[in-house]
């Protein structure tokens, strides 16, 4: 397996900044509600759970990448070469990971919130999501 150039991470960092942002984003607005809603329920708790992991995941990923784009990007002063973003490599890509999961778990676990009816429905959409993402990207 050959390794990717400093350039292909450059751009694959800039697009995943943007995607952390979005998503990230949203999951601390989804934060903001379920502080807003003050309610009891054992799926609250956990929704709540979720979006912290989410929202923090996403945020870890948008400064480590961060730092690959300005590593990466033309004009930086200093000799660089892969083995140099190997650490923020890893921790981007787990983080990205971990904060996609983590939605789909918000996911999932938003329509327990209202009925059980729309706990199997947003579970089975959910699962339904998740593998779909990953049949795409393998």
């Amino acid at each position: 397996m050959s390794e990717l150039s400093l350039e292909y991470w450059n751009k694959l960092a800039t697009q995943l900044i943007f995607i952390s942002a979005l998503l990230g984003g949203f999951t601390l607005t989804v934060m903001t509600s379920l502080l807003y809603f003050k309610t009891k329920k054992g799926v609250s708790k956990a929704l709540f759970k979720s979006t912290i992991v989410a929202a923090s995941s996403f945020l870890v990923t948008i400064y480590a990448m961060t730092k690959i784009m300005m590593i990466t990007t033309k004009g930086y002063p200093l000799e660089i070469n892969n083995s140099d973003i190997l650490f923020p490599k890893l921790i981007g890509s787990i983080t990205f990971l971990l904060g996609t999961l983590f939605l789909f778990v918000i996911v999932s676990l938003a329509g327990w919130e209202k009925s059980k009816k729309l706990g199997v429905f947003a579970t089975i959409i959910g699962i339904l999501a998740l593998a779909l993402i990953f049949l795409v990207i393998n």
